[in-house]
């Protein structure tokens, strides 16, 4: 054991040769012992940030070997002889779109320490920064030949991947990410610990970008503002756009990318209507201002260059009424997501039928989907987004009481967290004493994120006063959520036990 370490990673140079001979000699007695100092040196020269080394107080005490490759050539079946020639030279790609490791290796008296991963932490940093593909390695199986007796080599991985048998470089290998997609046979013929058998490992790289154009690329910083909305009497159509306009004019000077609008949030329209005490045929009047307001509200998202999500609005298709959120994007074009869970109320008074259609919306802002209050309460429609790659989630709502309020905020917390996305919802809050049904709102707007700690310590981001009207925003990285769904503390998505069950959309039903 070694009680005063004094640990420190950097780069290799040609002066460290007589070191790494030493350590390699006793890490790799049985299958030939250290590099020549050409390759080493040659290793420096061609890709000296992939040459990385673990010292203690100055001596060198582990090793990390790399090269750059192709992706599509080095994913594929090879042996070791594919990487060096007959001179004992590396086969490096200075175009390649991957990184290959060589050797990564740990003096034995300093094994316990879990210092091997710290060099694969430095190579997966290296792999981001250089914005390579992958890390590829062709790992040994040096225990395999105590086995090889009685199961094959594939079974003897499923064993090691089961943790029925320990192998000190698999079981390492897998508990740092990478995984197993080939099992290469005849990878280096002398390893007969291996019995010449060897495992093509791979860790991607989530934050690899292809070369792109620069206007195209990837937004990753995203900003949203949620309009909590005041709930007032009006006079006219105009008066009430006025007042759309001025939110997202407002929202728009602070470079948001979307801003959200609650649900009805054109209600106190039906103020207007003649025959108010029939419910039905007032919620049909609301309806008969949504085309305006669509046209309308396409064009402030293309002038005040911000994506609108509309809340909602009631449209009638065929004579059936339909509660309707549309994403007006800033390049003029506009797509609808219908409510499918209608509540007691909306069927009962307002004779609303449910939509049967569900999508995630491509944005220039990330993927996005919108769950209309009620529907954010069932999980399997979050579950069917996160299938199809979501990053955000609008949930444009309207309540009339804290405990009706309280439904959606806990569910939405929940989709955040089971689907490891942002969850945004919005509504309205006042009064409209004038308006049957839409007399009082609660409301306190908030932005959720999952539970982990590249989030506020209570996952959320962002939430309003209750009950007062403000405008809201929140700053969403993009990049941390690719982050948590491949490396965070739990994995929601990537642990669902598909063999068990499944959410499955009925195609036949859109």
């Amino acid at each position: 054991m070694h009680d005063d370490l004094h640990l420190t990673i950097r780069n290799l140079t040609n002066d460290d040769y007589d070191e790494i001979k030493v350590l390699m000699d006793k890490v790799y007695h049985d299958i030939g012992g250290a590099w020549p100092k050409h390759t080493i040196h040659q290793l420096i020269s061609v890709f000296p940030e992939g040459q990385i080394c673990l010292e203690d107080h100055g001596k060198i005490v582990g090793l990390a070997l790399s090269v750059q490759v192709s992706y599509q050539r080095f994913s594929n079946p090879h042996t070791y002889d594919d990487l060096v020639d007959q001179k004992e030279n590396i086969l490096n790609d200075p175009m390649g779109d991957a990184m290959y490791g060589l050797d990564a290796l740990i003096a034995p008296e300093y094994r316990g320490y879990r210092l091997g991963r710290r060099l694969y932490e430095a190579r997966k940093e290296l792999c981001r920064q250089h914005n390579l593909r992958a890390i590829l390695a062709g790992g040994r199986i040096p225990n395999y030949h105590e086995h090889a007796h009685e199961m094959s080599a594939a079974e003897y991985l499923e064993a090691v991947r089961e943790r029925k048998i320990y192998d000190p470089i698999l079981t390492f290998q897998l508990s740092n990410d990478f995984q197993v997609t080939r099992l290469l046979k005849r990878y280096m013929p002398e390893d007969e610990k291996s019995q010449g058998y060897a495992t093509l490992l791979e860790w991607k790289n989530i934050f690899f970008e292809p070369d792109t154009n620069v206007i195209r690329s990837r937004k990753t910083q995203v900003r949203i503002g949620a309009i909590q909305w005041q709930m007032r009497e009006v006079e006219s159509v105009d008066e009430l756009l006025k007042q759309v306009e001025y939110f997202i004019d407002a929202v728009s000077d602070y470079k948001s990318d979307f801003v959200l609008f609650p649900e009805f949030f054109n209600a106190p329209l039906i103020g207007l209507s003649p025959d108010q005490g029939n419910q039905t045929e007032a919620i049909r009047f609301l309806a008969s201002f949504t085309e305006r307001f669509i046209n309308e509200m396409s064009q402030f998202a293309v002038s005040y260059n911000i994506n609108v999500i509309t809340g909602s609005m009631p449209v009638i298709e065929d004579e059936i009424v339909y509660n309707v959120s549309y994403l007006c994007r800033r390049d003029g074009t506009v797509e609808e997501q219908k409510k499918i869970h209608i509540t007691p109320h909306e069927r009962r008074d307002w004779v609303i039928e449910g939509g049967n259609d569900l999508r995630v919306f491509n944005t220039d802002a990330g993927r996005v989907g919108i769950l209309i209050c009620y529907d954010v309460e069932f999980p399997e429609l979050g579950r069917l987004l996160a299938a199809q790659d979501m990053d955000i989630l609008f949930v444009p709502f309207w309540t009339d009481t804290k405990n009706g309020y309280l439904r959606v905020r806990r569910c939405a917390q929940a989709r955040a967290i089971e689907n490891e996305c942002y969850v945004v919802i919005c509504g309205s809050c006042g009064n409209l004493p004038q308006v049957e049904n839409l007399d009082i709102q609660y409301a306190q707007s908030s932005v959720f994120s999952p539970s982990d700690f590249s989030y506020p310590h209570d996952a959320v981001m962002a939430e309003t006063t209750p009950n007062t009207e403000m405008i809201m925003f929140s700053d969403l990285d993009l990049d941390k959520l690719k982050l948590t769904r491949s490396e965070g503390s739990v994995n929601n998505l990537k642990d669902r036990r598909t063999d068990l069950y499944s959410v499955i959309w009925n195609q036949s039903k859109s």
